[in-house]
């Protein structure tokens, strides 16, 4: 039996290098602000999902002003459990993101056929400064959710 515990609505946005290591910065702020808040399962997927999510915009968008990327979470407890929203924020692309579907031999074109695996909703925002992919990840009580007061 788990027990749920109220919690309010928090959110965190970082900024950080239109690099390989920006990803990397990310995962550990993500997981160093929610540890303590999700179910540990949830925790390692909404982190693939920002890993995901950050290498995308690093390999295929162009940064936004400074050389970075802005990467945002919102964790909201639910009835049926929380959500946690990611939203990455880069230059944009002259592609828009989209799922691709690559062959068993192939190195890469994974990544958001990844992250529609994981998260219950995803999605592309563009305005006029460049582009948001957001993605959100829920669990709910059947899951085993342990909510942290």
């Amino acid at each position: 039996m788990f027990v749920l515990t109220a919690m309010a609505e928090r959110s965190w946005c970082v900024v950080v290098p239109h690099h390989a290591q920006g990803a990397r910065l990310a995962r550990h702020r993500l997981t160093a602000e929610l540890t303590d808040a999700i179910d540990p399962t949830m925790l390692a997927d909404v982190v693939s999902v920002v890993a995901e999510l950050v290498g995308n915009a690093v390999r295929h968008a162009e940064p936004l002003p400074g050389g970075v990327i802005r990467v945002a979470w919102r964790l909201r407890p639910g009835p049926a459990g929380n959500v946690v929203k990611v939203q990455v924020t880069d230059g944009g692309s002259v592609e828009p993101p989209q799922v691709r579907v690559v062959g068993p031999d192939a190195l890469d074109g994974r990544g958001l056929t990844i992250v529609a695996a994981l998260a219950s909703s995803w999605g592309v925002e563009r305005d006029g400064l460049g582009q948001s992919v957001w993605a959100e990840v829920s669990a709910t009580v059947e899951q085993g959710l342990v909510t942290a007061p």
